[in-house]
């Protein structure tokens, strides 16, 4: 069981670090922080006190998910397959299916 506990604990580390990283390609570009805080209503002022909360890191991915030029972008620059953040996205709260 404690291999279990530790296996799921790294695959929600790997989806935070995952969403760190597509969030830091969204404010990478002015159009593209534009979008990203009209779209989840997020506040650019209360930006880092979410960078904590694995719900705000999965909606980040879910944002980076609807739309599969950023998607492809974050995989490439990632080096991971695009399946694979989708996989990563229902590490964290708040997850629905994708596709």
């Amino acid at each position: 069981m404690g291999d279990e506990v530790a296996s799921r604990q790294t695959a929600e580390d790997a989806a935070q670090a995952l969403a760190l990283n597509a969030l830091a390609y969204l404010l990478d570009d002015p159009a593209r922080t534009r979008r990203f805080l009209s779209v989840t209503g997020v506040d650019g002022v209360d930006l880092p006190a979410r960078l904590g909360d694995p719900a705000f890191l999965g909606c980040v991915l879910d944002f980076v998910l609807e739309d599969e030029v950023s998607l492809l972008a974050l995989a490439g620059a990632a080096g991971v397959r695009a399946e694979r953040i989708g996989r990563l996205r229902l590490r964290l709260p708040g997850a629905l299916p994708h596709g």
